[in-house]
């Protein structure tokens, strides 16, 4: 059976994992109304489904930067530790509902201090919040696994710290590492020490590349960071020519480096021109390790359900696809080995079969 003879509940049921997901990106409209009246901060309107429609259309403008800039009202309601348990616990919930069985998901505590709030405190929150949405799903029957990647921002200068921090929370819920903000212009190779730190204390890391700039910035962070995954990635297919792979291009996938991708925001930032035609079918058809992912939910509009629809309706994915992404994601997980294994075989194999077997079609 193909994907596209399943129904939109059987996609939602699929078991997902999603690599790359920003907190600040994934509010819920109506608590950022919520939580922006109880801080005292002025939105773009109070109507959550008018702002849920604000966040898309200016995603939509192609420009990463403006794209960027939309996150000045999620984090404006997320400096103090009431507006991180909630947003954290919530974020958790949600992803369960759309049926995620792993989730990581990222996001920079320098960003979170406006309020008063201490990095160690803007963690711990995050955590404490992460922990009642993973109790809340399980007791409800969706279990779900959320562990975190502290970014660092990528034009300022306390990379070096959020590495730092990431390490001293690597029991507590800390997973790995990230650098966000704005790619053209800002290199990852600026933060070597942070990398050199990261790998002396075996902690993984990704690096957002190749989505605002080109094969530079994915070279340097492999090749000169010693990143374990790309985040976004999109612009590889500059590597390769008529289906023949250059150097980096063959790299990245003959040692199974991960590509994070997020098909609705990469055409919002202007990396893609359609979903049919987004590099994650090519790199996917020519054996990469692709991931699917949302990025930021609010701010694209999008859920995991809503990115397997899109793929299946407009660039002919099969179930086999979808299995295979979700494997894939798994597998570059940031967390150990027996982890990983057993969510694959205990929980995404099986709930994939058992999906299929009762799936109504259209």
């Amino acid at each position: 059976m193909t994907a596209s003879r399943i129904d939109s509940e059987t996609l939602r049921r699929l078991p997902k994992a999603v690599l790359h997901d920003h907190l600040d990106g994934g509010l819920r409209p109506a608590t950022v109304v919520e939580l922006a009246a109880a801080v005292g901060h002025t939105l773009p309107t109070t109507d959550p489904d008018e702002l849920a429609a604000w966040y898309v259309e200016a995603a939509n403008s192609g420009d990463l930067v403006r794209y960027i800039a939309t996150f000045e009202h999620t984090l404006a309601v997320m400096q103090t530790r009431e507006g991180l348990l909630r947003t954290a616990e919530e974020y958790v919930l949600d992803l369960a509902a759309d049926g995620v069985v792993y989730a990581e998901v990222r996001y920079a505590p320098e960003l979170m201090l406006k309020g008063g709030l201490t990095l160690p405190e803007v963690v711990e929150a995050v955590q404490e919040g992460l922990a009642a949405g993973m109790a809340k799903a399980a007791a409800a029957g969706t279990p779900v696994r959320v562990g975190t990647l502290l970014c660092g921002m990528r034009m300022f200068d306390r990379v070096r710290e959020a590495a730092e921090l990431a390490v001293a929370y690597r029991d507590a819920g800390v997973v790995g590492f990230d650098i966000a903000g704005a790619e053209d212009g800002f290199p990852p190779a600026d933060h070597l020490d942070a990398f050199a730190y990261l790998r002396a204390e075996s902690m993984p890391f990704t690096i957002h590349a190749g989505e605002a700039y080109g094969l530079p910035s994915i070279h340097q962070a492999l090749q000169v960071c010693g990143a374990q995954r790309i985040g976004h990635g999109v612009r590889l297919t500059e590597d390769i020519v008529d289906g023949k792979l250059g150097r980096l291009a063959s790299w990245v996938r003959d040692r199974r480096i991960a590509l994070e991708m997020c098909p609705t925001s990469n055409l919002q930032t202007g990396c893609a021109v359609s979903i049919a035609e987004h590099p994650i079918t090519a790199l996917k058809d020519l054996g990469f390790r692709v991931t699917l992912n949302t990025d930021n939910r609010l701010v694209s509009g999008t859920t995991m359900t809503r990115e397997m629809s899109l793929l299946v309706e407009q660039a002919g994915w099969t179930v086999e696809d979808l299995r295979t992404v979700t494997v894939n994601a798994l597998k570059s997980a940031f967390v150990p080995f027996d982890q990983r294994t057993a969510l694959i075989e205990d929980v995404v194999l099986p709930g994939y079969a058992a999906a299929l077997r009762t799936s109504p079609l259209r």
